[in-house]
């Protein structure tokens, strides 16, 4: 008694029909693509009791900053008020303003760091 192969299942429906000049309906697909993550920026705020020193150790230890950028960085944010330290994605930004202001705490200094959307 021969085997009779198994039905093939109908292939799903296309997602976008079209009709070619001969009437015959032509399936596209459409590659997915996904979006990047959105990034956000950690920014240090200015204050008038937290050491020049400080900021310049903290954007060494947390930004991975060399003394030359650090210390650029500082008197960025001594005299506008704000410096961006590097730009994350949300996850990693939040993490490192929690470990910075633990940091300054720990310290005793009011340092404050915020994280905004790029």
């Amino acid at each position: 008694m021969p085997q009779d192969d198994p039905p093939i299942p109908p292939a799903p429906p296309p997602a976008r029909p079209r009709r070619d000049d001969a009437g015959a309906v032509v399936a596209e697909r459409k590659t997915a693509r996904t979006k990047p993550p959105q990034m956000y920026q950690v920014v240090l705020l200015n204050d008038d009791y937290t050491p020049m020193e400080f900021v310049v150790m903290v954007l060494q230890q947390y930004f991975k900053r060399n003394l030359e950028t650090a210390t650029h960085i500082m008197l960025k944010i001594h005299h506008e008020g704000r410096g961006v330290c590097g730009v994350y994605t949300k996850d990693v930004a939040a993490t490192k303003v929690e470990l910075v202001l633990a940091a300054a705490r720990r310290a005793g200094h009011p340092l404050q760091c915020i994280m905004e959307a790029a």
